[in-house]
């Protein structure tokens, strides 16, 4: 299958150089040529299938014609070696649990696929010394890095803004060593993706290192979290729940409610999504005005979602041929303040004992506010709430218990290189390597 540009102004290319290359020429996002629609005989049999068939059919559709199927086949199952739950909350409000993978964020199965479909295609070409860039604003940084870990022939290097992650996100990146370098970026997320998209674009930087990014402007990162769309309508179809359902996703820098539009594209009967925001709320702005204006992210309590200009808002724009009325007739935006997402923290908790982290709290809100009776609404739960600890047990008022896999970070030194924001000298530090 062929990739384009958003933009447009560039060539098609094969899955092979999307991935390898991360962003098109002409600064675009690539998009697959088509999208496949998946049988009826799928969706009929899909509550009786294991994550990983699910997985694997949807795999198949996306990169099937690309990736051999016994590769392909082994790199799902080697990405999804876990269980990802839907948990009922209140009424007929369902939690999508994606914190169980080894950094407890939903960023992990995106990072293990696309770690091992780019070292099967370094593999294949011969290709030694690929430098994966990735900009974070939390839980990005510690899956990619986490997923690459150890990954011969790759470096990654993670940007992130100085003193704008939780302790936790920046102990999974900042201490791993080997082939993981944490550059701490005086600035915030915005400038991280501008740095990392600047890269891309500058010749005598691409003519002395090849680069990719594991963002989600890479196809292989943000594709994958598709899986988890068709699993949890096949767990609530299995539990009778399916019809009318609605779901709402956190959203930050929108690849993950990206894979979800594209999951609707294919067949799978979800009636509507939210984008739920905090007070960055670009999009959510959009929605009622039609106009996009990216904005300075400003900091908030739910820092993975802390960004000012998506830039998988491109990719929407795109899957609904630049149209604002039909992305309103599928999706709808919420936003909230910090006190807000405070509040509906200890409001679940005291009436449900359901422990909620800052970013699934907006998720949550939005559908306590926004579903119609007859429907079912899922949120994602993106990550575990211990990994904003003193934020989450400031608001509850109790200790919040530590999973092993995190408290494993904490005994680690953290390791970080300054970098300036400007370009100039994030290039001179790379033009040094």
């Amino acid at each position: 299958m062929k990739y384009y540009s958003t933009n447009k102004q560039s060539e098609n290319v094969e899955l092979q150089e999307a991935v390898v290359k991360g962003l098109a020429a002409d600064k675009g996002l690539y998009m697959p040529e088509q999208l496949k629609k998946l049988s009826r005989e799928f969706y009929d049999t899909m509550q009786d299938l294991s994550f990983q068939e699910i997985a694997y059919r949807v795999a198949d559709a996306f990169f099937g014609e690309d990736v051999p199927a016994d590769i392909l086949k082994e790199i799902v199952y080697d990405t999804l070696s876990f269980d990802t739950p839907v948990v009922h909350v209140k009424d007929n409000i369902y939690s999508l649990e994606l914190f169980h993978g080894p950094t407890l964020a939903f960023k992990d199965v995106g990072g293990r696929f696309m770690a091992r479909l780019l070292s099967y295609y370094i593999k294949k070409q011969g290709q030694k010394d690929v430098n994966v860039l990735v900009a974070t604003s939390g839980d990005t940084g510690s899956a990619v890095a986490n997923g690459f870990l150890g990954v011969e022939g790759i470096q990654v290097y993670v940007l992130y803004p100085k003193g704008k992650v939780s302790e936790i996100q920046e102990k999974q990146f900042t201490t791993l060593g080997q082939n993981i370098t944490a550059l701490e970026v005086d600035g915030t997320f915005d400038d991280c993706q501008a740095l990392v998209k600047a890269a891309f674009m500058d010749k005598e930087l691409n003519e002395k290192h090849l680069l990719t990014s594991a963002n989600s402007i890479n196809v292989a990162r943000f594709l994958p979290q598709a899986f988890y769309y068709f699993y949890a309508y096949a767990q609530l179809k299995k539990a009778g729940k399916a019809e009318e359902l609605v779901v709402c996703v956190p959203s930050g820098n929108f690849g993950n409610i990206t894979a979800g539009l594209f999951a609707k594209k294919m067949g799978l009967p979800i009636k509507r999504f939210i984008a739920a925001n905090n007070k960055n709320d670009i999009f959510y702005q959009y929605l009622q005005t039609g106009e996009y204006d990216p904005k300075p992210s400003v900091a908030t309590i739910a820092n993975a979602m802390d960004v000012g200009d998506p830039s998988n808002f491109a990719r929407v724009l795109d899957l609904y041929s630049n149209s604002h009325a039909a992305i309103i007739n599928e999706i709808s935006g919420a936003t909230y303040t910090d006190d807000q997402i405070r509040e509906t923290v200890k409001k679940v908790y005291k009436e449900t004992g359901y422990l909620l982290d800052p970013h699934g709290a907006c998720g949550y809100r939005a559908l306590e506010k926004g579903l119609q009776p007859q429907e079912t609404g899922v949120f994602l739960e993106t990550a575990h709430p211990a990994k904003f600890l003193e934020t989450v047990e400031a608001i509850i008022g109790e200790e919040v218990e530590i999973p092993a896999k995190l408290q494993a970070f904490f005994r680690q030194e953290k390791k970080s290189i300054p970098v300036k924001r400007d370009f100039n000298s994030f290039k001179t530090f790379f033009m040094s390597l």
